[in-house]
């Protein structure tokens, strides 16, 4: 009885020592900034405004072969003042309707991430999270398109619809109301992370 004891406690560390030594829970941040485009529509015509000013960190856990095998957390904010627009009229609406001097960052948290590999060095993330805007946080379902480079950077875009009233945030305005966006808008993503 003792033996087996011995046996299986030898065994359990034996396991733990291999686990440990296969995958590697490894920090990740945004290098250069996050690309992020929000794209709306108005009554006159298409808009979107962009910020490069994104930072993202993340903990992916890799293994010794270099393959994504899951994602423990990701942590991304953007200055909302960051996003510009190609009219200062529009940048000083928008930033009003999101109550930037209270509320100075969009942010989005998760702890929950499903990887799904497509290909070779593709991967599908899945991220149940936290989106902040305004003030206002809805839980969300985020999806990207994950690519493990060669120099072991990851690189991934998506994008996620959302309607603004959902934030307490009303569609801006310009032109004193002649122009007015419409509630939709759709958020596209595109960042590299790299290993600190």
């Amino acid at each position: 009885m003792k033996t087996s004891r011995t046996t299986l406690f030898l065994l359990t560390l034996f396991f733990a020592f291999t686990s440990s030594i296969a995958h590697a829970q490894t920090k990740y941040q945004s290098i250069g900034g996050v690309k992020l485009v929000i794209e709306g529509t108005s009554n006159v015509h298409d808009w979107d405004m962009k910020s490069d000013k994104g930072y993202c960190s993340s903990l992916f856990d890799i293994t010794n072969t270099g393959t994504l095998n899951g994602v423990s957390y990701i942590n991304f904010m953007v200055p909302a003042e960051s996003l510009k627009s190609e009219h200062s009229g529009m940048d000083k609406n928008t930033y009003k309707a999101l109550n930037t001097g209270k509320y100075t960052n969009i942010s989005f948290t998760a702890a929950a991430v499903t990887v799904k590999p497509t290909g070779a060095a593709g991967y599908v993330l899945t991220a149940k999270g936290k989106l902040t805007i305004s003030g206002v946080t809805r839980d969300v379902v985020l999806t990207a398109n994950g690519t493990m480079n060669a120099d072991k950077s990851i690189s991934y875009n998506g994008s996620y619809k959302l309607k603004m009233t959902d934030y307490n945030v009303e569609p801006p305005s310009i032109m004193l109301g002649a122009i007015k966006t419409g509630e939709f808008v759709t958020v596209k993503f595109d960042l590299l992370l790299r290993s600190i």
